[in-house]
């Protein structure tokens, strides 16, 4: 039976998954590296800790393997900003991580010299420091990174699959169109967004099909057992879920809860027009040439508030215990925590939006602050489903559910509760490795079709509303109150 390894570059750590012809797991591997804050709103990695993480978990996981890989799939922490000298493959900074603030003011600029409809209309992004441009120029003109033949720009896909390789340059549409430097309907660098975002478009990958060969394994991974071994797949971590999730029909969507929460609707092959509050992606591309889009809502923080109360705060000793804190009162009762830690992402974006609380009395406790905490990442998936319906003409009707935070059956039934359609957990919840695995065997004839990938896809359970919508709208009024209070908040 043939086995396909998925490497998930995330934005805490790395895990290698192996999985067999069934999309069954078979073993896996996890190294966390370090997260670096500077200064306030700076978030950078460092690119040979990301390297380190990935050649550890192969080296623990492949000699488990009874059988030789058919092929790699690489999936990753998007928009982080890595810069390298093609000569040496050593790193000229530090990455400049998705979630880092320090380009506000330079998107501020574009945003007032009059680039922000030419962005939304070939991108289908928006003027904000989460994409990758604004981070490269930032390097270029402040990092101390020089322009010249030697430079290497990417985001954290290619500076896994230079490694791997041993020096292929390439991305796939899934990450480019995460830059605001790709078109996305015309499917390429484009050179008036370099001009305008000050970034040279030579130092950027080649942009492959997300599912075809990007190159081979060198000799010296994985103490060489992945020798030759192709690299198939590259998607970015939200567009792989989507594709791990089978979402391959239009209007299918899917949350994804990490450390922040991203929905995903299959929109179809045709590329669409900007959507106020909303993100348009290339979802992926096929070997055969066919291409689905994506609207995305983005949502910073969910899981990294979590991290937050265990690490900032103390109020749990572990994640593992935030869901049963959080059970063990029926309500906040009134206590509403905005997680605006990096600035408020869809449908609002505003970077400048911070972190709150509000509606605590002296009987708040501890359990109140974590049901906020998990009440908030309900809150806002429901933010971004209403502009995505409304945006989109499609009613979202059923959500898929992921990531780390899902296994939690409270969240899953507050959502449920707040979307008032049901939320389905796949038995398999490792859904963005799944979808690079399955990216790379479909390159590789290990699947035939999307059809065979989509009949594998299983329910682990399944959560309906409980509360009435007139229920659900009188705590969510609650929420926005809470939401306009924060936003802004940088600027005064």
């Amino acid at each position: 039976m043939p086995v396909v390894i998925a490497i998930d570059a995330g934005t805490t750590g790395v895990r290698s998954l192996a999985v067999d012809h069934h999309g069954t797991p078979l073993g896996w591997a996890y190294r966390e590296f370090a997260q670096h804050f500077p200064r306030p709103g700076w978030v950078e990695h460092d690119p040979l800790e990301i390297w380190s993480a990935v050649e550890g978990t192969l080296a623990e996981l492949v000699p488990s393997l009874d059988e030789a890989p058919a092929a790699v799939g690489i999936t990753n922490q998007r928009e982080t900003a890595v810069a390298w000298d093609r000569r040496t493959g050593k790193p000229l900074h530090r990455a400049i991580v998705w979630q880092d603030r320090r380009t506000a003011a330079r998107c501020d600029e574009l945003r007032d010299a009059g680039w922000l409809a030419m962005v939304r209309e070939r991108t289908g992004l928006v003027l904000d420091p989460y994409f990758s441009a604004t981070k490269f120029h930032w390097l270029i003109t402040q990092g101390g990174v020089k322009v010249g033949p030697d430079l290497a720009l990417g985001t954290v896909d290619s500076w896994v699959l230079w490694n791997l390789t041993g020096g292929v340059h390439a991305t796939d549409p899934s990450n480019a169109s995460r830059t605001l430097l790709y078109d996305i309907c015309r499917r390429g660098w484009d050179a008036e967004l370099g001009e305008a975002m000050g970034v040279p478009l030579d130092p950027l990958p080649q942009v492959l099909p997300s599912s075809g060969r990007f190159g081979l394994c060198a000799r010296g991974v994985a103490g060489g057992a992945l020798a030759g071994t192709p690299v198939s797949g590259i998607a970015g971590d939200q567009q792989a879920a989507l594709f791990g999730q089978a979402c391959f029909e239009p209007g299918m969507t899917k949350n994804t809860y990490g450390t922040g929460s991203f929905v995903l609707m299959n929109v179809g092959a045709t590329c669409p027009d900007p959507v106020e509050g909303l993100l348009t992606s290339v979802a992926w591309e096929l070997a055969s040439g066919e291409v689905a889009y994506a609207l995305e809502g983005a949502i910073f923080v969910t899981g990294a508030a979590i991290q937050w109360l265990r690490d900032g705060l103390g109020v749990i000793a572990s994640a593992a215990e935030t869901g049963p804190l959080a059970a063990s009162v029926p309500d906040s009762e009134g206590v509403y925590l905005v997680p605006a830690f990096a600035g408020l992402g869809s449908p609002w974006w505003d970077p400048y939006a911070r972190g709150l609380v509000v509606g605590l009395t002296r009987g708040t406790g501890r359990a109140h602050l974590a049901r906020a905490v998990v009440e908030a990442m309900a809150y806002q998936t429901r933010d971004v489903v209403e502009a995505m319906g409304e945006a989109s003409g499609r009613q979202v009707t059923a959500l898929r559910a992921d990531g780390g935070a899902s296994v939690m059956d409270l969240l899953l039934q507050l959502q449920a509760d707040q979307l008032q359609v049901p939320v389905a957990r796949p038995r398999v919840q490792e859904t963005t490795a799944l979808g690079a695995a399955y990216l790379a065997g479909l390159a590789e004839g290990v699947w035939g079709s999307l059809d065979e990938l989509a009949s594998h896809w299983a329910l682990d359970a399944e959560f309906t509303p409980h509360v009435s919508q007139a229920g659900a709208d009188t705590r969510h009024a609650g929420w926005r109150r809470a939401v306009e209070r924060s936003r802004g908040w940088a600027r005064s």
